[in-house]
């Protein structure tokens, strides 16, 4: 098996998780709250159990990590081999807001880093796939199909990509001022990887909190796709850590320094 034959079979489970998404999304839905009072709605439910059992057949025995399953304590033991992280509906608070940047995550985790992963965003019908070491590619609404890679950073006039919903602005504009003319665009979920990824952005700094599964998936596509996710003293994002919490990061095209 190659982590590239795994990419058809994670198109087709993510798409069907984005139909039951936005089954939910053209209705009325209720906003629950979990234990962190982060947003939950119907569709990060049904997706989920969409994409559980999928992933069981597709490579049976692999722990899968997902986050409506985290919340709810059923937490499986990863070991030290490969294992899934699932983020069946990134960027629910875009959902709610019905801004369509909510996105569909699954990603491979392998020797603790991303090694496989597929990003969908239903309410645009854009996806964005990648496997390492160099496959990657994006997926348009009229199912054209096009390589993507990372861009070299300009030495002025970087475009920096960040949240709407989640975003330390004085702490930003401390790092910004690094930049020689730095521009700003701004993305829901993990879209902001995948604008790194294809060359549409040069870097995305996140200052706060974060879980493995809302990154896992768009940092294997920028992984294939020429990039990195490190912290801000330069350390490789790990995966597997202890309650898969990450700290601070900065995704940008990698360095050979």
């Amino acid at each position: 098996m190659t982590y590239s034959s795994l990419l058809p079979q994670l198109e087709s489970i993510a798409r069907g998780a984005g139909r039951v998404i936005m089954d939910v999304y053209g209705q009325d839905f209720a906003v629950a709250s979990k234990a962190d009072n982060s947003p939950v709605t119907e569709a990060d439910q049904r997706a989920e159990a969409v994409i559980l059992p999928e992933l069981a057949k597709l490579i049976p025995n692999i722990p899968i990590v997902a986050e409506e399953e985290v919340a709810a304590g059923r937490i499986p033991a990863i070991g030290g081999g490969p294992f899934w992280l699932v983020d069946p509906l990134d960027g629910t608070k875009e959902f709610i807001k019905r801004n369509g940047e909510f996105t569909v995550n699954i990603g491979l985790v392998e020797n603790g880093q991303p090694v496989v992963g597929v990003v969908f965003a239903p309410a645009m019908s854009l996806l964005w796939a990648g496997s390492v070491p160099n496959l990657a590619y994006a997926v348009d609404e009229t199912g054209n199909r096009r390589p993507i890679a990372c861009r070299p950073p300009p030495s002025s006039g970087a475009v920096v990509v960040t949240s709407r919903s989640h975003n330390d602005r004085e702490t930003l504009t401390r790092w910004l001022s690094g930049l020689d003319s730095p521009s700003i665009d701004y993305a829901g979920s993990s879209l902001k990887f995948c604008k790194v990824a294809e060359g549409s952005a040069d870097f995305y700094p996140r200052f706060g909190p974060t879980c493995e599964w809302d990154i896992a998936a768009a940092h294997a596509v920028l992984r294939a796709a020429g990039g990195e996710v490190v912290s801000f003293e330069g350390m490789p994002m790990a995966y597997g850590k202890p309650k898969f919490l990450n700290a601070d990061f900065l995704a940008r095209a990698k360095r050979d320094d």
